[in-house]
Protein backbone atom coordinates (compact mmCIF):
# COMPACT_ATOMS: atom_id res chain seq x y z
CA UNK A 1 0.00 0.00 0.00
CA UNK A 2 1.42 3.57 -1.32
CA UNK A 3 0.93 6.70 0.22
CA UNK A 4 0.55 8.35 -3.21
CA UNK A 5 -1.81 5.50 -4.10
CA UNK A 6 -5.00 7.03 -6.07
CA UNK A 7 -8.45 5.67 -6.75
CA UNK A 8 -11.43 6.84 -9.11
CA UNK A 9 -14.42 7.92 -7.44
CA UNK A 10 -18.24 7.43 -8.20
CA UNK A 11 -21.28 8.70 -7.06
CA UNK A 12 -24.07 5.94 -5.97
CA UNK A 13 -25.22 5.44 -9.24
CA UNK A 14 -21.91 4.17 -10.59
CA UNK A 15 -20.72 7.47 -12.30
CA UNK A 16 -17.04 8.51 -12.38
CA UNK A 17 -16.84 11.45 -10.42
CA UNK A 18 -13.05 12.09 -10.76
CA UNK A 19 -9.85 10.52 -8.63
CA UNK A 20 -8.41 11.24 -5.12
CA UNK A 21 -6.29 9.58 -2.91
CA UNK A 22 -6.53 6.19 -0.98
CA UNK A 23 -6.24 7.82 2.23
CA UNK A 24 -8.95 10.42 1.58
CA UNK A 25 -11.01 7.88 -0.18
CA UNK A 26 -11.15 6.65 3.17
CA UNK A 27 -11.67 9.12 5.35
CA UNK A 28 -14.65 10.40 3.37
CA UNK A 29 -16.51 7.56 2.27
CA UNK A 30 -16.28 8.15 -1.41
CA UNK A 31 -17.34 4.81 -3.62
CA UNK A 32 -14.44 3.19 -5.24
CA UNK A 33 -14.15 -0.40 -6.97
CA UNK A 34 -12.66 -3.16 -5.75
CA UNK A 35 -12.19 -6.85 -6.77
CA UNK A 36 -12.76 -10.03 -4.54
CA UNK A 37 -11.23 -13.05 -5.96
CA UNK A 38 -12.36 -16.24 -4.33
CA UNK A 39 -9.00 -19.20 -5.52
CA UNK A 40 -9.62 -22.94 -5.10
CA UNK A 41 -7.01 -25.74 -5.76
CA UNK A 42 -8.68 -28.91 -8.08
CA UNK A 43 -9.78 -30.57 -5.01
CA UNK A 44 -11.95 -27.90 -4.14
CA UNK A 45 -10.66 -26.16 -1.07
CA UNK A 46 -10.57 -21.91 -0.98
CA UNK A 47 -7.32 -20.63 -0.49
CA UNK A 48 -7.72 -18.32 2.43
CA UNK A 49 -5.42 -15.52 2.85
CA UNK A 50 -4.38 -13.86 6.15
CA UNK A 51 -3.69 -9.90 6.10
CA UNK A 52 -0.52 -8.92 6.60
CA UNK A 53 -0.30 -6.91 10.34
CA UNK A 54 0.49 -3.80 8.45
CA UNK A 55 -2.72 -3.59 7.02
CA UNK A 56 -4.99 -0.43 7.53
CA UNK A 57 -7.85 -1.99 7.97
CA UNK A 58 -8.52 -6.17 9.61
CA UNK A 59 -4.98 -6.40 10.44
CA UNK A 60 -4.38 -10.01 10.80
CA UNK A 61 -7.60 -10.92 9.95
CA UNK A 62 -8.45 -14.45 7.30
CA UNK A 63 -10.01 -12.92 4.29
CA UNK A 64 -10.58 -13.55 0.50
CA UNK A 65 -8.07 -15.31 -1.46
CA UNK A 66 -7.10 -11.54 -3.13
CA UNK A 67 -8.49 -8.10 -2.44
CA UNK A 68 -7.66 -5.44 -4.81
CA UNK A 69 -8.61 -2.01 -5.39
CA UNK A 70 -8.56 -0.87 -8.53
CA UNK A 71 -6.55 1.84 -10.21
CA UNK A 72 -7.67 4.43 -12.12
CA UNK A 73 -8.89 3.29 -15.71
CA UNK A 74 -8.85 -0.58 -14.98
CA UNK A 75 -11.48 -2.57 -15.43
CA UNK A 76 -12.31 -5.31 -12.55
CA UNK A 77 -10.93 -8.17 -14.14
CA UNK A 78 -7.54 -6.55 -14.74
CA UNK A 79 -7.28 -5.65 -11.12
CA UNK A 80 -8.59 -8.66 -10.35
CA UNK A 81 -5.81 -10.44 -12.11
CA UNK A 82 -3.09 -7.53 -11.00
CA UNK A 83 -4.03 -8.50 -7.53
CA UNK A 84 -3.39 -12.45 -8.16
CA UNK A 85 0.19 -11.36 -9.02
CA UNK A 86 1.31 -8.79 -6.44
CA UNK A 87 -0.65 -10.35 -3.46
CA UNK A 88 -0.10 -14.46 -4.37
CA UNK A 89 2.65 -14.03 -7.04
CA UNK A 90 0.88 -16.30 -9.74
CA UNK A 91 -0.80 -15.65 -13.30
CA UNK A 92 -2.66 -16.91 -15.77
CA UNK A 93 -5.56 -18.11 -13.31
CA UNK A 94 -9.39 -18.19 -15.50
CA UNK A 95 -11.60 -16.12 -13.59
CA UNK A 96 -14.98 -16.54 -13.99
CA UNK A 97 -17.18 -13.51 -12.72
CA UNK A 98 -19.81 -14.50 -9.90
CA UNK A 99 -22.67 -12.38 -8.99
CA UNK A 100 -23.33 -8.40 -10.08
CA UNK A 101 -21.46 -5.79 -8.95
CA UNK A 102 -22.04 -5.04 -5.25
CA UNK A 103 -22.37 -2.16 -2.86
CA UNK A 104 -20.88 -2.11 0.33
CA UNK A 105 -20.27 0.03 3.35
CA UNK A 106 -18.22 -0.42 6.09
CA UNK A 107 -17.80 2.28 8.67
CA UNK A 108 -15.12 2.16 11.71
CA UNK A 109 -15.33 5.36 13.29
CA UNK A 110 -12.75 4.71 15.39
CA UNK A 111 -10.18 4.27 13.02
CA UNK A 112 -11.98 7.17 10.74
CA UNK A 113 -12.25 4.75 8.09
CA UNK A 114 -15.37 4.88 5.95
CA UNK A 115 -14.96 2.45 3.34
CA UNK A 116 -17.64 2.58 0.38
CA UNK A 117 -17.00 0.05 -2.53
CA UNK A 118 -18.19 -1.24 -5.71
CA UNK A 119 -17.02 -4.89 -5.29
CA UNK A 120 -17.43 -7.33 -8.49
CA UNK A 121 -16.07 -11.37 -6.99
CA UNK A 122 -14.64 -13.80 -9.10
CA UNK A 123 -13.99 -17.74 -8.47
CA UNK A 124 -10.48 -19.56 -10.40
CA UNK A 125 -8.94 -22.54 -9.75
CA UNK A 126 -4.93 -22.94 -9.06
CA UNK A 127 -2.82 -25.68 -8.47
CA UNK A 128 0.31 -24.65 -7.68
CA UNK A 129 3.24 -22.51 -5.78
CA UNK A 130 2.85 -19.04 -4.30
CA UNK A 131 4.96 -16.32 -3.60
CA UNK A 132 3.60 -14.04 -0.72
CA UNK A 133 3.75 -10.31 -0.92
CA UNK A 134 4.89 -9.78 3.00
CA UNK A 135 3.04 -6.11 2.98
CA UNK A 136 0.10 -7.53 2.01
CA UNK A 137 -0.18 -11.50 3.21
CA UNK A 138 0.99 -13.11 6.16
CA UNK A 139 -0.05 -16.45 5.02
CA UNK A 140 -2.51 -18.71 3.55
CA UNK A 141 -4.14 -21.68 3.85
CA UNK A 142 -6.14 -24.16 1.52
CA UNK A 143 -9.49 -24.85 2.96
CA UNK A 144 -11.93 -27.63 3.11
CA UNK A 145 -15.41 -25.44 2.67
CA UNK A 146 -16.93 -28.10 5.39
CA UNK A 147 -13.52 -27.31 7.74
CA UNK A 148 -13.81 -22.95 6.97
CA UNK A 149 -17.63 -23.54 7.88
CA UNK A 150 -16.60 -24.92 11.34
CA UNK A 151 -13.98 -22.69 11.70
CA UNK A 152 -16.25 -19.79 10.94
CA UNK A 153 -18.65 -21.36 13.37
CA UNK A 154 -15.75 -21.15 16.23
CA UNK A 155 -13.86 -17.87 15.07
CA UNK A 156 -15.86 -15.47 13.44
CA UNK A 157 -13.93 -13.08 14.86
CA UNK A 158 -10.52 -14.15 13.26
CA UNK A 159 -12.25 -13.60 9.97
CA UNK A 160 -12.94 -9.75 8.05
CA UNK A 161 -16.83 -9.56 8.06
CA UNK A 162 -17.13 -8.62 4.06
CA UNK A 163 -15.42 -12.15 3.69
CA UNK A 164 -18.06 -14.09 5.76
CA UNK A 165 -20.82 -12.44 4.00
CA UNK A 166 -19.75 -13.02 0.35
CA UNK A 167 -19.20 -16.70 1.36
CA UNK A 168 -22.78 -17.10 1.87
CA UNK A 169 -24.03 -14.53 -0.85
CA UNK A 170 -22.39 -16.44 -3.40
CA UNK A 171 -23.63 -19.60 -2.32
CA UNK A 172 -19.74 -20.46 -1.41
CA UNK A 173 -20.94 -21.80 1.96
CA UNK A 174 -24.47 -22.62 2.66
CA UNK A 175 -26.82 -19.88 4.19
CA UNK A 176 -27.29 -19.96 8.38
Amino acid sequence: MSDDEWFEIFDCAGCLRGREPRWKVHAEGYWHKSAHIFLFDSNNRLYCQRRAAAKDLYANLWDYSVGEHLTPGESFHEGAQRGLREELGIEGVALEAIGNVQRSRNEIPASGIRDFELQQAYRGIYDGPMKLDPQEVSEVRAVALSDLERWIWRESEVFTPWFIRDLHTFGILATA
